[in-house]
């Protein structure tokens, strides 16, 4: 879905103020979701979520995270509903046979780094994972589900959304009041620079909770610098997309924001490389919707490629270590 509008406006929005009754009755059975107690796993669960609906960058963060996870010598498994797919699972993701019509867009990234389970019922999919080799599992989102017991949650914060205006949905982008949510979380992953974020923080530090600052950065690749290119993107907030290629020089002739998830028809991507023709630019798109593009020999599409970097890797392997020591010392029971 594409956010509306009022979602980024102060609270008082006509629309937000009509749809908060519903806001209050929705985020209130949220809230009581998540206090219930989850299954016990069969390894240790670090859980990468979000406070509200859409993107906040919580794919790239678990791919960050399971590399540090391997920097202290466990063996981390990703685990996804797999949104966008049909099928239930659980099962392996195979990047080979599976597409994102069957497993979803973010298994086929997170695949490519290592094994990666979907399953719509998280416990039998945390039993693959483990039963794949897997000591620690890396939920990519799901930290409103209560249905599995977590050993770590931490909350990705895009710091130039935050939380929107502050409300659950549908008035706002909140899947249950902050408050109720705060309890859940063990810590921070800001994402990015903005206001929004940096209130996001304050509040995590005056909790007590560790903030770990990142930010994205191009993979190797091609130079963007002095390019002319129209970029689009299907993901939760296309706007980070085009300020990323900016930032790294690219002369952005026409954009296009598709809603999140968007399965791109061929039409679409002949419209957009026409688009790009007529404008002497290159197509250019995220990993991401990358791998939701129809197959067309004639459409040339960039990607670029981003990694997750944190400003101080050492506060956050610190966490990682006390929650997930490495084998050779004993390993945290799940809470």
């Amino acid at each position: 879905m594409r956010p509306p509008g009022f979602w980024s406006r102060p609270p008082t929005h006509p629309l937000a103020r009509l749809l908060a009754p519903a806001g209050r009755f929705y985020g209130g059975l949220t809230a009581d979701r998540m206090d219930r107690t989850g299954a016990a796993p069969p390894c240790p669960v670090l859980c990468v979520g979000n406070f509200t609906l859409g993107g906040a960058g919580k794919t790239p963060t678990a791919l960050a995270l399971a590399r540090t996870l391997r920097e202290i010598g466990r063996t981390p498994a990703f685990l996804s509903r797999g949104y966008g797919g049909r099928l239930a699972g659980p099962l392996v993701v195979d990047p080979a046979r599976h597409g994102p019509a069957e497993v979803g867009d973010e298994p086929l990234l997170l695949a490519r780094a290592g094994t990666t389970v979907v399953a719509r019922d998280r416990p039998a999919g945390a039993r693959l994972c483990a039963a794949s080799g897997a000591d620690v599992i890396v939920m990519d989102d799901g930290l409103q589900n209560p249905s599995l017991a977590k050993t770590l949650s931490l909350a990705v914060v895009d710091g130039g959304a935050g939380i929107g205006n502050g409300l659950p949905f549908p008035a706002g982008p909140l899947r249950a009041p902050l408050a109720r949510q705060w309890r859940h979380v063990a810590g921070l992953v800001l994402v990015g620079e903005g206001a929004p974020g940096a209130a996001m923080a304050r509040e995590a530090e005056g909790r007590g909770l560790p903030v770990h600052r990142a930010r994205f950065v191009p993979e190797d690749g091609p130079d963007w610098a002095g390019r002319r290119v129209v970029a689009f993107a299907g993901i939760g907030r296309p706007q980070k997309f085009f300020e990323t290629l900016r930032g790294l020089g690219a002369e952005i002739v026409a954009e296009r924001a598709f809603p999140d998830h968007h399965p791109f028809t061929p039409q679409e991507l002949s419209a957009l490389s026409a688009l790009a023709a007529r404008e002497g630019a290159s197509l250019v798109t995220t990993e991401k919707d990358a791998v939701r593009l129809p197959a067309d020999p004639r459409a040339a599409v960039g990607v670029l490629r981003v990694v997750l970097s944190f400003a101080d890797e050492t506060s956050l392997r610190r966490q990682l270590e006390a929650a997930f020591p490495p084998a050779s010392r004993a390993v945290s029971a799940p809470r």
